[in-house]
């Protein structure tokens, strides 16, 4: 028995790093969960990682920006585990640029994925929510980020997605407080994945979507960030984790539209 026994979670971005290791906690303290990546082999890999410990899970192949893919989200919940409890909406990516040299795509793409996409997804749950009561506390987790906190430069368009997400977080919050749901968000500082890896020239590129999106940074700008934490170095997507399960507990019952910033005390 863990303290999510019984309790069914969607977890878009899932099949790799944070969104990965956050359904595998979720999954690890009793969860059943509905894993989601844009391609098969990351998403179907987690769901059997987490049977393989003895957990439950699902997959719901697709792009969280693809027409209908909201409700097909929480609809794949509601019919393979019958309800729906804890939405994490962890999927995302930059695609950076200076404001004079980013085009109306990239800011258009970005906003999308990062702040239209979780709004289609929490719209798509509000009629389920409504007509399905329940006597304890759902919960929602938006993933924000340190950048739609204090900006970041060369990110115009992340630091307003990830900005806005914590706006509709803190409405959110109002609105659905008479339904007995805690919206929350979790604002990450430099956690290490496969977007933030120190690499060695500036040509690495990852295709998401069709896009070839440039990934990772320099290892001297790693080395910089690094210096600048008091722990002398990134978080690890497991501690990622951690701080959302903290959001989907029941101890955090009487926590409601708040952003808990995650990155050791560097800013």
């Amino acid at each position: 028995m863990g303290n999510l026994s019984g309790k069914v979670a969607i977890v878009s971005g899932s099949g790799r790093g944070i969104g990965r290791e956050i359904a595998l906690k979720l999954a690890a303290e009793g969860a059943s969960v509905v894993v989601n990546d844009l391609d098969p082999e990351p998403a179907t890999q987690t769901e059997m990682d987490i049977k393989a410990a003895g957990g439950q899970a699902v997959t719901c192949i697709g792009s969280v920006t693809e027409d209908g893919f909201a409700q097909r989200f929480v609809n794949t919940a509601i019919e393979s585990f019958g309800g729906l409890d804890i939405i994490v909406n962890n999927a995302g990516y930059t695609w950076d640029s200076v404001i004079q040299k980013m085009t109306d795509e990239q800011w258009d793409t970005i906003l999308d994925v990062n702040l239209k996409a979780p709004f289609q997804i929490l719209r798509a749950a509000q009629p389920y929510f409504k007509a399905n009561p329940v006597d304890y506390h759902r919960k929602v987790v938006n993933i924000s980020s340190t950048s739609g906190f204090y900006g970041s430069a060369g990110q115009a368009n992340y630091s307003a997605a990830k900005a806005g997400l914590i706006g509709l977080t803190k409405t959110l919050a109002k609105e659905w407080g008479r339904y007995k749901v805690n919206v929350n968000a979790v604002a990450f500082g430099f956690i290490k994945t496969r977007m933030t890896d120190a690499v060695a020239t500036d040509n690495t590129t990852l295709n998401i979507d069709g896009r070839d999106i440039r990934i990772g940074i320099s290892a001297e700008k790693a080395a910089m960030v690094s210096k600048a934490i008091p722990f002398g170095r990134p978080g690890t997507p497991v501690e990622a984790a951690g701080a959302v399960y903290l959001m989907c507990i029941p101890e955090s019952d009487y926590v409601n539209g708040q952003c808990l910033v995650v990155d050791a005390g560097r800013v």
